[in-house]
């Protein structure tokens, strides 16, 4: 079951849930708006294959994002509980300009309580303004036992990059027998 936003406040209130900075004007009927952050990567394919990762400067108060180009943010809040699960996205005003946000990582972990890393796709150029409303998280009741998160991402406050060549994950053509 999904939180009402009154529930939410509730939570921020008793402190369930983690949202710092909390804004009271940010809540919605079941969610609460989170700003970005001012820290931004664009990301860039080298021709060996590998990816590296450029700092956006914000100039004039705003960054430029170029279109079919993916770049890394963060939540300007830290976002997350020990007893509910977050889940987070773009809002649909952001993505009728033509910007996606978090296509692939919506879901959050139990236990997880940190800055998010966005992923940003804008399909036109588009100017963002660092602590503008970019999306919404959302908090979801679980069922059954309670699994601490112990993953690659949860403990960071700022744009994290890939770690998938850190996991434990094998290609299905590179294994050995």
């Amino acid at each position: 079951m999904i939180l009402t936003g009154r529930e939410i406040a509730r939570a921020v209130a008793n402190q369930s849930i983690v949202i710092t900075p909390y804004e009271p004007a940010n809540l919605n009927p079941n969610s609460y708006n989170y700003r970005l952050g001012p820290e931004l990567y664009e990301t860039r394919q080298r021709a060996d294959g590998s990816i590296k990762h450029m700092q956006v400067k914000v100039e004039d108060g705003r960054v430029l994002l170029r279109r079919r180009r993916l770049y890394l943010g963060h939540t300007l809040e830290r976002i997350g509980s020990k007893r509910f699960v977050t889940s987070l996205i773009g809002r649909s005003s952001i993505g009728r300009l033509g910007l996606f946000v978090q296509l692939a990582a919506d879901l959050g972990h139990q236990g997880a309580v940190h800055r998010w890393t966005l992923e940003l796709f804008p399909a036109i150029d588009i100017f963002l303004y660092p602590g503008q409303i970019l999306g919404q998280v959302s908090f979801w009741c679980t069922t059954g036992a309670n699994v601490p998160y112990v993953g690659l991402y949860g403990n960071y406050d700022r744009p994290m990059p890939s770690k998938l060549h850190q996991d434990a994950w094998v290609s299905p053509g590179a294994r050995t027998q």
